[in-house]
């Protein structure tokens, strides 16, 4: 039947899997008749498991969609740079924002998606005719909760591809048998979210919170996520997009606009009703008490890489459940790199594919503990000579810095048992994390601020100012909890001021987590930012702000483990010399911008992001000139070209892209 279902995947159960949790039981029903499946909770309950099933894979949140697609921003890059970056059959180019609709990812990531949305279709369905829906009783509570994990996820679904593609189609309904609903025209995104914000407010109804229902943890999609995403939704509703054509109404943005397709927003009305909107479930949230900050974020990191679900502050309010050796590349595609065999951990990782940046990590106050969490400049790896595991610091790698949020230090004992046999990859089953409570109260702030400026209160509010509940994120990753806010109460009493310190903190809490990209467009700052990092780098390497030798020292006689807080990343201090260190590492001062050869000025930074912001030569006096990008601000990924030959003439790429 040629390839018809990879326009809208069709097949419910064709991701099976099986393993430890109870998410992972996917067996069919096949005994059933498909009306008789909503007549049982049992069955319901493994048709919601083949969901998460779903988000489970590597073309969705095992890697793609819960590491790969989410850069490039500012501080997070792909690893791929220089002319690897130029490469449109890959993610390294991809990322970069050159990208072919013949890569095949762009198809694979689409199916997949659909293929999740068809089975939400499938269980909305089936649920909303079920006599138990209306039965009264456990039966009926439980299939309503079904129904709020069915509705939600199909939400989350259309998050992504609006964030992907821009408009798609928008399938409400599983597939005709004679295919009669299958081949659609692109619906305009503001539908899509509005339908989905509609969704999301009957599903709130029918979620319990979390661990408030015995076994509903946040592995499920809880009261408290539904009303993050909603809000998320909303404010995605609110902000820039570029669009296929303008909007009659909307206000087109002053910079990175292109003529043809333009970056636009809504108007000042109808902004302020979607931050209304998105302040009522971001208070219902707060107000609940159901999630809190963990006091220590050593600790909330720490839980994550135990695989261990916070279930007294609920600071993540969904994880996708994985299964160590089943799923997630978290913690193996990203994170603390072990380089090659090692005795203590035993199989390497690739840590490859995002990276972090020298802007990023000079960018944290010193004393804020989120610096050394989120920016690892270092390797672990085997000392052949003396024998032992050692943490080695990278050298000149300003571009190359791996994120530390997922660390095979920190991991469970299970994890080692298992790496330690390892001859080849094996997934880590750390959840991708899909919503924090500091996001929530950034997301507050951001409101709070456009609503009411950063001091005033609001009707509706969770009687927290903007300036209150940017405090709580900002002064959690502190010891010295007055020095800390200190530095919130000198933000300036103004809008403008104080949207751009959440946008600092915003970067501060959650860089490497692939969360900042999908914020910095749609304050239509992507573009900006990126072309600001850049700056930073050849400023600070001009200023000599970056060293060009650090000194450190160890946390044991054998020089295995380094003493982070010890590294001169600012100079040696005062009344100090380097011989008071044990260790030593060039660092990215070594970088020369009169050498016109020097790798990292001359052909890593012009080639980051090259598609999304021009060729960029770099001059010596420390300038960026940038050509005209095809088209200004095309963060979109196009349609892939199996999709569109597949589609009958239903679709099309724009953005000027080819089909």
């Amino acid at each position: 039947m040629k390839k018809i279902f990879s326009i809208i995947a069709l097949a419910a159960g064709a991701f099976g899997l099986t393993g430890c949790t109870d998410f992972l039981d996917q067996q069919s029903p096949s005994e059933q008749t498909d009306a008789s499946v909503w007549e049982s909770t049992y069955y319901t309950s493994l048709r919601v498991n083949k969901l998460f099933g779903d988000m489970m894979q590597d073309r969705t949140y095992s890697q793609d969609l819960g590491i790969v697609w989410r850069m490039n921003s500012d501080c997070e890059l792909v690893d791929g740079l220089g002319s690897n970056a130029y490469n449109t059959s890959s993610e390294r180019g991809g990322m970069n924002y050159n990208l072919d609709p013949g890569w095949a990812r762009l198809s694979d990531v689409w199916t997949n998606l659909y293929g999740t949305i068809e089975d939400a279709n499938l269980n909305i369905r089936g649920i909303r005719n079920s006599s138990l829906i209306n039965g009264g009783g456990n039966n009926q509570k439980a299939m309503e909760r079904y129904l709020g994990e069915s509705l939600t996820i199909r939400a989350l679904s259309y998050l992504e591809l609006v964030r992907f593609y821009g408009d798609v189609p928008m399938k409400l309904e599983p597939s005709a048998s004679d295919l009669s609903n299958v081949y659609l025209n692109k619906t305009d995104r503001d539908e899509i979210l509005n339908k989905m914000m509609e969704d999301l407010d009957e599903a709130i109804g029918y979620l319990p919170w979390a661990d408030e229902v015995s076994g509903y943890t946040t592995e499920h999609v809880t009261k408290g996520y539904a009303h993050a995403l909603l809000a998320q939704i909303a404010l995605t509703r609110a902000g820039y997009a570029i669009r296929e054509s303008a909007k009659s109404g909307y206000e087109t943005a002053a910079e990175n606009s292109d003529p043809t397709y333009p970056t636009q927003r809504p108007g000042d009305a109808e902004r302020k009703q979607l931050y209304e909107r998105a302040l009522k479930h971001l208070t219902a949230i707060i107000q609940s008490g159901k999630h809190q900050l963990n006091p220590s974020i050593e600790n909330q990191w720490a839980l994550v890489n135990q695989l261990t679900l916070d279930q007294n502050y609920h600071e993540n309010l969904f994880e996708i459940p994985m299964g160590q050796n089943v799923s997630s590349e978290l913690g193996y595609t990203v994170g603390v790199r072990l380089n090659g065999i090692t005795a203590k951990y035993g199989y390497g990782n690739s840590s490859g594919k995002m990276k972090v940046t020298a802007p990023l990590l000079y960018s944290y106050d010193p004393a804020d503990q989120r610096r050394d969490l989120t920016v690892a400049a270092f390797q672990i790896a085997q000392n052949t000579t003396e024998n032992i595991t050692e943490e080695q610091m990278l050298t000149n790698a300003p571009f190359g810095l791996y994120v530390g949020k997922w660390d095979p230090r920190k991991m469970s004992d299970a994890w080692l048992q298992d790496n330690l046999v390892a001859t080849a990859k094996h997934m880590t089953g750390i959840n991708p994390i899909l919503m924090r409570y500091s996001q929530v109260l950034l997301y507050y702030a951001e409101v709070m601020n456009e609503l009411a400026g950063p001091d005033a209160g609001y009707e509706g509010s969770a009687g927290l100012t903007a300036r209150e509940a940017l405090a709580q994120v900002h002064n959690r990753a502190f010891k010295d909890k007055s020095a800390a806010q200190a530095y919130i109460n000198a933000i300036p009493a103004n809008k403008t001021d104080f949207f751009n310190a959440i946008v600092d903190e915003n970067a501060w809490e959650l860089a490497g987590e692939g969360m900042r990209k999908a914020d910095l467009v749609r304050w239509n700052l992507l573009v900006k930012k990126t072309k600001e990092m850049k700056e930073t780098y050849l400023k600070q390497l001009i200023g000599g702000i970056y060293q060009e030798k650090v000194y450190f020292n160890y946390l044991d006689a054998a020089k295995s483990q380094i003493d982070f807080s010890s590294i001169t990343w600012y100079g040696i201090p005062a009344g100090k010399t380097a011989a008071d260190y044990a260790g030593s590492a060039d660092s990215f001062g070594k970088s020369d911008i009169e050498k016109e050869n020097d790798t990292q000025v001359y052909t890593n930074l012009p080639s980051i992001s090259c598609g999304l912001l021009g060729e960029a030569t770099v001059n010596t006096d420390g300038t960026i000139t940038y050509a005209t990008p095809a088209v200004q601000n095309r963060y979109i990924m196009p349609i892939g070209s199996t999709i569109i030959s597949a589609a009958n003439g239903s679709l099309h790429n724009s953005y000027g892209y080819s089909d």
